[in-house]
């Protein structure tokens, strides 16, 4: 690796964190999520409450019966269905062999994955959206692991794209291409300028179709920043949890929370895309309210999500997801 004597220690920091997920913070690629395939045993998806219900069954009891899906071919057993023998490999084979299929009970594992362009921001190692979509893959290869079928929707404010649960690796990778190309689509509208209403609008009408697509039992994941909440999403949301389990991933950045240290006092600019702000760094004074409204801002939010029935998880955008989990963050998960 060449080395820059002109960068700073948390530079260098950074890009060694940056090659070790195999990253660059900014964009997304496939070879990047498909490294959590061997990290899916940092987390566990077993159900934290018993959901029964007509159509859902007990997430812990996965059988395979006479359902929908099919599932495998084994050899004929005594006392297997006859009418679940397969012609065609008992006649290829010499053996009778009889179908398997999955019944409709096993637990769907949906992922609502959001791009919107609040997303598009990091002000030190990764982008948000660029660690919603480790989120999301590390959930993704867990529930593979388990047996679980897996789909969802990955949207920002402009669209969204629907992802059918499918079962094995093959849900996977579906998930995840389609997660790696609507970051490229979205990081090209993130550099629109925001329109609030349209975000929120779009957000509101994300949920509504998470909530219809989640049938009873399943287990949903939204990762997003929530910057687009409404209370109109918190409604929708709060359906989901009536019949499913519902995880919401808050990911944020330090720069939301804190203003960076300063020794002596600077004047920048921020903007959202439409408005500016002058703040001053190194003001402790200012600093401090900073501070604290973002404080009561994450309170706010917490509550409402909490009141929805929702089960809340933190990740912050500044360090590797992998080193959160090990510090205690997947104690939340189990």
């Amino acid at each position: 690796m060449w080395f820059n004597p002109k960068k700073s220690a948390e530079q260098i920091d950074a890009q060694f964190l940056l090659d070790e997920i195999s990253s660059n913070g900014i964009e997304l690629t496939i070879e990047e999520l498909i490294r959590y395939q061997t990290k899916s045993s940092l987390i566990n998806l077993a159900a934290s409450k018993s959901l029964r219900g007509k159509m859902s069954g007990n997430y812990l009891a996965r059988s395979k019966g006479r359902g929908m899906e099919f599932d495998e071919v084994r050899h004929y057993q005594n006392g297997d269905d006859i009418r679940a023998i397969d012609w065609r490999v008992t006649a290829r084979t010499g053996t009778t062999h009889t179908k398997l299929f999955r019944e409709e009970v096993e637990r769907p594992v949906l992922i609502a994955t959001d791009l919107s362009t609040s997303m598009f921001f990091g002000s030190q190692l990764l982008f948000k959206s660029v660690q919603a979509a480790h989120v999301a893959s590390l959930v993704a290869w867990h529930a593979k692991s388990r047996g679980d079928r897996i789909g969802g929707v990955v949207f920002n404010q402009h669209s969204h794209n629907e992802l059918k649960p499918r079962s094995r690796q093959q849900g996977v990778l579906h998930y995840l291409h389609a997660l790696v190309k609507s970051h490229a689509e979205s990081a090209i509208a993130a550099n629109q300028p925001l329109d609030h209403e349209q975000a929120s609008l779009a957000f509101e009408q994300n949920c509504a179709r998470l909530r219809q697509l989640a049938k009873p039992g399943s287990l949903v994941y939204l990762i997003t920043d929530a910057f687009s909440l409404t209370d109109e999403a918190v409604r929708h949301l709060a359906n989901i949890t009536q019949h499913c389990e519902l995880v919401v991933c808050l990911i944020s950045d330090p720069l939301e929370q804190q203003l960076p240290d300063s020794q002596q006092k600077i004047s920048v600019t921020v903007t959202d895309g439409v408005e500016r702000q002058q703040l001053i760094l190194g003001d402790k004074v200012l600093a401090e309210k900073y501070h604290q409204q973002a404080m009561s801002l994450n309170s706010a939010l917490e509550q409402k999500l909490a009141k929805a029935g929702a089960r809340l998880l933190h990740f912050c955008a500044s360090e590797a997801l992998e080193r959160q989990l090990n510090r205690g963050v997947a104690s939340w998960i189990r």
